[in-house]
């Protein structure tokens, strides 16, 4: 399985250097979310043209680096519905320009009525909920299938999709062959079910046989009733049992480091090829 990072986890910089840390880091490839890695950016296609685009991209073709994921995350029940619309148009204007990164897909999560804080809120659970993000999503849908791009979409326990069931119903009532899933099993976990989380890996690849192509790996540790990331290796997510099921199951999904810190990178990659070996 080929590893990336989430690109702006090295910090908000140049294509030209951001290519190279990851190469020399030792990735296969990056995820990456235009207005965060790159300076003076603001992913909005009005703001850049192709040639501005194609000099993006050229630094990971120049280091044989893959761009699994252009990010385009966005908040589909954010009250604003002018920001709504924007950021719908942004999504659609980056499953346009894809191509020009040899990108397949453009990902994002499904959202919380806590607008900007993307947390739990009792409405994310509610048949409005779902319908509201079912609704956006089958539209942008229409322009994934014009560019064959495909959406990529992550269930979180704090959103819309908070469970992998909840996800799995979206995906049979709007997928027109152009969506596709991203797996974030920390993303799921709460303090009531996080020692399940093997159980709820086991649970997506169960549902999502065929659709899986990233997954965003993360590791936690226990703090005063809260969930605290950490490096891969240094807390209790058991990548022991869930790597070789991820390879098992979805040998071509790309694995993508999350919020790893800077300093905490080369022992995570390290961790991770020992037990892919």
């Amino acid at each position: 399985m080929k590893i990336g990072v989430r690109l702006h986890d090295f910090g908000k910089s140049n294509p030209v250097d951001l290519a190279k840390k990851a190469k020399d880091m030792g990735f296969d490839g990056v995820q990456l979310v235009i207005n965060k890695a790159f300076e003076n950016q603001s992913g909005m296609a009005h703001t850049m043209d192709d040639e501005l685009l194609t000099s993006f991209a050229k630094p990971f073709f120049d280091q044989n680096l893959d761009v699994a994921l252009l990010g385009s995350y966005f908040n589909p029940v954010h009250s604003d519905k002018k920001k709504v619309n924007d950021f719908v148009l942004k999504f659609k204007d980056h499953l346009r320009f894809a191509h020009i990164f040899n990108c397949p897909f453009v990902g994002t999560e499904t959202g919380s009525f806590n607008d900007d804080s993307w947390t739990y809120n009792p409405l994310n659970r509610t048949e409005d909920a779902y319908n509201e993000v079912k609704t956006i999503f089958s539209d942008i849908l229409k322009v994934a299938f014009q560019n064959k791009t495909y959406m990529a979409v992550e269930g979180a326990y704090g959103h819309c999709m908070y469970c992998p069931k909840q996800l799995r119903r979206l995906y049979d009532d709007i997928n027109n062959g152009y969506l596709k899933i991203i797996v974030d099993v920390y993303n799921y976990l709460s303090i009531d079910n996080y020692q399940n989380h093997v159980d709820i890996l086991k649970e997506c690849l169960e549902l999502f046989p065929n659709e899986i192509v990233i997954f965003h790996l993360k590791d936690f540790i226990v703090e005063q009733g809260k969930l605290v990331q950490v490096g891969l290796g240094k807390g209790i997510m058991r990548w022991d049992i869930m790597l070789p099921l991820m390879e098992k199951s979805c040998p071509h999904a790309y694995l993508i480091f999350e919020g790893v810190k800077k300093e905490d990178m080369a022992s995570s990659l390290e961790y991770v090829h020992s037990i892919l070996k």
